[in-house]
């Protein structure tokens, strides 16, 4: 049962991921894709119906980390209280980015909060991917399972770890890049005219960044953490990782100068889903790996009752049953090229 939590909190961070990450891409490219007044409302007009929403996954994902592994819940969210607390900030900063502009007319508060609304997003993208490189690295965990990292020290890998350092850096680099091309797929998909040409621009650039530094990564990981590559070794199921990374690489490139938008954005959901699915497998059964690994937090230590667990399997699916079928209705609803009217945005 433990196991079967697991996957359903790792794929419900990956749901978040795809979903909201283009978002925070969209507002990586707005300030610059987006020239003008109206141009920057498309923009605003198809993130607008659901960026808020597609927040509730991040949430969700919390509440199900509390329930199914509350003493990792316990540890992370008090070893990571100073970047959460960066994130809740740009978090509500993006939002009232969005909102606020939406609500002044004057030309000069506008381009204040478009700044606001791009710098937030771009700063979110960094810090959840340097998260997830915190979570690959290890953190500085001791017995009772408390660790406390600063936000930065050298810089350099060792016994006491920053938040940030070269490795993740690297992995916030990467995330950085992915999202804004995910984000300029989609904004891509939902607009047309030179706006839509320039998205499709951005993620054309972003594509050979993106591939070196995805196997730059993969290499600095193996590198920091060799042991990472067990799972793989005893379960060939493994491969199926890397074969649909490099696969959505391939799409993404091929699919994007054609003008086939959604096909690379579905490409880009793919390798989005297959890189945070790969370190799930990777770390699996750990949850939180300390520097010393005979600290390690995993399913077996942290996880709540076997009891609870399976009532609690009930009740989250008939909430998950109900949020995705919420989620396509409003994909929906709001599907095909954003047009500007009145409104909110």
């Amino acid at each position: 049962m433990a196991s079967l939590w697991f996957w359903i909190v790792a794929a419900m961070i990956a749901t978040y991921v795809v979903l909201d990450g283009f978002d925070l891409g969209a507002g990586a490219i707005y300030l610059i894709a987006a020239k003008t007044n109206e141009e920057r409302r498309r923009v605003l007009r198809a993130i607008g119906p659901v960026w808020d929403g597609n927040e509730v996954w991040l949430l969700a994902a919390g509440g199900t980390l509390y329930f199914a592994f509350p003493r990792l819940y316990a540890s992370s969210f008090s070893g990571f209280y100073l970047p959460l607390t960066i994130v809740l900030w740009l978090l509500i900063l993006r939002g009232i980015g969005i909102e606020f502009r939406a609500h002044i007319e004057n030309p000069i508060w506008q381009d204040f909060f478009d700044v606001v609304f791009s710098v937030s997003s771009i700063l979110l993208a960094v810090f959840f991917g340097a998260a997830l490189g915190n979570v690959v690295r290890g953190v500085p965990l001791d017995s009772t399972g408390y660790f406390f990292e600063p936000l930065w020290t050298t810089f350099k890998l060792g016994p006491q770890t920053g938040i940030l350092d070269w490795y993740t850096v690297l992995t916030g680099v990467v995330a950085l890049v992915t999202l804004t091309a995910h984000g300029s797929y989609y904004v891509a998909l939902k607009t047309d005219a030179d706006l839509g040409r320039r998205a499709r621009g951005f993620a054309l650039l972003c594509w050979p960044v993106q591939f070196f530094l995805t196997f730059s990564s993969l290499v600095a990981t193996y590198f920091i953490r060799p042991e990472i590559m067990a799972n793989y070794g005893r379960h060939k199921v493994g491969i199926l990782v890397p074969i649909v990374v490099v696969a959505s690489l391939a799409v993404m490139l091929w699919a994007n100068p054609k003008g086939k938008e959604k096909l690379a954005f579905v490409a880009s959901s793919l390798y989005i889903t297959a890189m945070l699915v790969g370190a799930a497998f990777a770390l699996y059964p750990v949850v939180l790996p300390a520097r010393d690994h005979q600290y390690d937090l995993t399913i077996y230590n942290t996880a709540a009752g076997s009891h609870g667990l399976s009532v609690g399997l009930v009740w989250w699916t008939f909430g998950a049953v109900l949020a995705v079928g919420y989620f396509v209705f409003v994909y929906r609803m709001f599907r095909g090229k954003v047009q500007l009217g009145e409104g909110h945005y």
